[in-house]
């Protein structure tokens, strides 16, 4: 399990049962929409209160099984600032669209963490109710529908639907960002017009990652982690100019004529 991934396991199922022993402690944390600015970080407390064991449950397991690979893949402080901005985006569209209702649990949050899940392995089989598997997008765009269908007025379930879908629109917006920030500097560190020597295709290169910008830290290690298991010469002629970017002088020949 990874760090943050336990730390928000043991929060929430902390906060559950002190919900149990301080009957006070929901009403003082929900977010509720009237009360936004009089009790600003509801807008935070409330993704930690739940209304039930189901509910804690439910959001629970998703986060056991999704989070860590999440967590992995965009590394513990965008996780933890892509699970904030799920729940916080899932109460401002609530805000707007259910004013009057009050609203606790991480789903938001939970639902955000999906997203990324479904964003990064579209394809990977996710078993509904432990035996039908469907792709993870699939999943994401079947949740949408429902969600919209419940929360339009399509049935009465006391459920946040337009919180879960906040979570989802928060998460997406963030990982665009993320990805657009990430190639902005890709185009910056190449150059307008930089000419990239290959890497020798027999000798792994020497690469400094105290030299390598934070987001280019995953797929240089990707890469490395490559060429450990199949060798120089299972790369592909970009993943040889993205880590020339990045390897020593003496690791790089001149372009033959």
């Amino acid at each position: 399990m990874t760090p943050w991934v336990r730390v928000l396991l043991f929060a929430n199922v902390g906060v559950f049962f002190a919900q149990m022993t301080l009957p006070g402690l929901t009403s003082a944390l929900a977010f509720f929409p009237p009360l936004a600015f009089v009790r600003p970080w509801t807008i935070v407390t409330y993704m930690f209160l739940h209304g039930g064991l189901f509910h804690i449950a439910f959001n629970m397991l998703v986060l056991f099984f999704f989070g860590p690979r999440v967590e992995e893949r965009l590394g513990s402080r965008r996780f933890l600032w892509l699970y904030f901005i799920s729940g916080v985006s899932g109460a401002l569209l609530s805000l707007v669209m259910t004013p009057g209702a009050s609203i606790v649990g991480a789903s938001a949050a939970i639902f955000g963490v999906m997203l990324a899940f479904a964003y990064f392995w579209p394809d990977a089989p996710i078993l509904i109710w432990g035996i039908i598997p469907v792709p993870a997008r699939i999943l994401v765009i079947i949740t949408t529908i429902f969600a919209l269908w419940m929360g339009l007025g399509g049935a009465r379930s006391g459920i946040a639907h337009f919180a879960h879908l906040g979570g989802y629109a928060g998460a997406f917006i963030y990982l665009k960002l993320i990805e657009r920030r990430r190639s902005d500097f890709k185009r910056r560190a190449m150059g307008p017009a930089r000419t990239v020597t290959p890497l020798r295709p027999s000798k792994p290169p020497v690469i400094d990652m105290q030299r390598v910008h934070e987001v280019n830290r995953d797929e240089v290690n990707r890469i490395l982690d490559k060429i450990s298991a199949q060798g120089m010469d299972s790369l592909t002629p970009q993943e040889r100019l993205f880590l020339s970017n990045f390897a020593q002088l003496d690791d790089r020949v001149p372009p033959s004529a």
